[in-house]
């Protein structure tokens, strides 16, 4: 199987990696922590790039490219340890394009491509213990629409998005509708999580919501995955840049008047940092190239895919601690924050066990020694 990029995705890579370096880098991260974790204009910086309009079509002002080029910027992002949500803008645009009617795809799909509006997953609940079947927030007809309540929590720049995308009980079944920011009934509260960035919780009280679609348990089987792929690909550039920084550590610092880089055993785990690295990129790429695969091939893919990268991210964020030493915790450097960023992706859409429980289950026929 061939895994060169092609001139178009080299390319690409390569101006996500200048905007990386030049436009955003530690101290500026910083900066946007301390304002509250979320930066309209980096992110608008994004859309400049073309970047929130990724997976939106042309016909709706997009670049209109797939999971290839989409694990190529998250991974770059990653190195970079963006705050913005780009994740989340292209979990709305799959949703909105593969599931919405025509009238809700013209409203939206143009000003999320220009970087106009940000729109994102709302679908955890306190309870649901990352399973996607279970939904308390309901819906009810009401007049030619429909209305929601309920709650929310845990979503991405809550308090900055324009938009939500909902899953509600509806009929007996799981719908998924589009619910406005700022529209009556519509409550929102913010923080900052465990890697600096915004989330939030979402309140709402008959609200009012735009039907994506009634089958909403596969549409949001479909968002979730998305987010897998786009979170494994950015914990793969977070995991590359930690290793980089252990590795220049190691050179510089000194230990009985010789770099510790000479020291045997400590060469031996900067190889099994190397090593879990790898297998991370190997099923990050995995992740991406099964995105467009039957969904319970996709579905029985994304949950391989995040157990192994639940289990490089942890093995790769602790052995950069340990090999920094004390200075490996201290706010005022940036390994700290690559360890918080990677314990975070390890639990998004997910944790390890709760995949590991997946892939288990799926397994079947499949499993045992005589298989």
């Amino acid at each position: 199987m061939d895994f060169d990029f092609s001139e178009d995705q080299v390319a690409l890579r390569d101006a996500v990696q200048k905007w990386v370096e030049k436009g955003y880098d530690f101290e500026r991260r910083r900066a946007i922590v301390a304002a509250g974790g979320y930066s309209a204009e980096a992110y608008g910086e994004l859309a400049g790039l073309g970047l929130a309009g990724l997976y939106v079509s042309d016909g709706h002002g997009g670049l209109g490219m797939g999971p290839v080029e989409a694990m190529v910027v998250m991974e770059e992002l990653g190195r970079g340890m963006v705050l913005e949500p780009l994740g989340q803008t292209l979990i709305a645009s799959v949703v909105l394009q593969g599931y919405a009617d025509a009238d809700l795809q013209a409203a939206w799909l143009p000003r999320i491509a220009g970087g106009e509006a940000l729109v994102v997953l709302a679908h955890q609940e306190r309870g649901a213990r990352y399973r996607l079947d279970r939904c308390q927030t309901a819906a009810k007809a009401s007049g030619n629409g429909h209305t929601l309540s309920g709650s929310k929590n845990l979503v991405p720049v809550a308090d900055q998005a324009q938009a939500f995308i909902v899953p509600a009980q509806l009929d007996g079944q799981i719908a998924l509708f589009l619910v406005e920011a700022g529209g009556s009934g519509v409550r929102t509260t913010g923080h900052h999580t465990q890697d600096g960035s915004r989330a939030g919780d979402l309140q709402l009280d008959g609200a009012t919501g735009h039907l994506i679609t009634r089958d909403g348990l596969t549409a949001l089987e479909h968002a979730v995955d998305v987010g897998i792929a786009a979170a494994c690909a950015e914990a793969v550039g977070v995991m590359d840049k930690t290793l980089a920084i252990t590795v220049d550590y190691m050179n510089t610092r000194k230990q009985f008047g010789v770099a510790i880089a000479t020291f045997q055993a400590l060469r031996h785990r900067v190889a099994d940092m190397k090593m879990q690295l790898e297998l991370a990129r190997s099923m990050s790429y995995y992740a991406s190239l099964k995105l467009n695969a039957p969904t319970d091939e996709r579905r029985a893919a994304m949950a391989r895919a995040k157990v192994q990268l639940g289990q490089s991210m942890r093995f790769v964020g602790q052995q950069a601690v340990q090999l920094h030493g004390g200075i490996g915790v201290t706010d005022e450097y940036i390994v700290s924050h690559c360890f918080k960023k990677l314990t975070q992706l390890e639990m998004t859409f997910g944790d390890t066990l709760h995949h590991l429980g997946e892939v288990s289950g799926r397994m079947t026929e499949t499993a045992g020694v005589f298989a």
